[in-house]
């Protein structure tokens, strides 16, 4: 099962949550989707009847749950989805879970380090790789710098520019 948000806390008293989007797809959270919160380490299967934003959240409710009563030990719970509800991506578009484990090398063949997170602060993502040895590095997202990306064998080819690795 993959994230696609947390539930950070009620909003009013008709049930609906208020949840930090985890996943870039708009349609994730449209009414009649189905999503799992993960209570106690167990799934509950719920439909969405109800979405909009409010002040950056997404605001949600759920079928049966009409009361804050009914989601207010939602709190701190994970929302999933199984991988069959995942979208279909283009070319040379990823998931989080697909890049994140892949070891990075540069274009000499130079092991850096494994991809441990992904940053996303603005215009492009940022890809934090844990190195051996040594700090973090901040590598990101972008033409010209990541040169090839391989999901099968978990590696991804990097053309550092010039004070990218210092």
């Amino acid at each position: 099962m993959f994230n696609v948000g947390k539930i950070v806390n009620t909003h009013g008293i008709k049930g609906e949550v208020k949840v930090l989007r985890i996943s870039d797809f708009e349609e994730r959270f449209n009414p009649g989707e189905i999503v799992y919160v993960m209570k106690d380490e167990q799934p509950i299967k719920l439909t969405i009847s109800g979405h909009r934003m409010h002040k950056g959240f997404d605001l949600i409710q759920f079928e049966g749950y009409e009361n804050i009563n009914q989601v207010e030990s939602f709190k701190g719970c994970k929302l999933k989805i199984h991988e069959d509800q995942l979208t279909d991506l283009a070319e040379d578009e990823y998931y989080y879970h697909e890049i994140i484990g892949c070891e990075v090398y540069t274009n000499d063949d130079r092991k850096l380090g494994k991809i441990t997170e992904i940053l996303s602060p603005g215009a492009n993502d940022v890809w934090v790789i844990k190195q051996e040895t040594g700090k973090d590095l901040l590598i990101p997202y972008i033409d010209g710098v990541v040169t090839e990306i391989n999901i099968d064998e978990k590696r991804v080819v990097i053309e550092p520019m010039e004070g990218l690795l210092d």
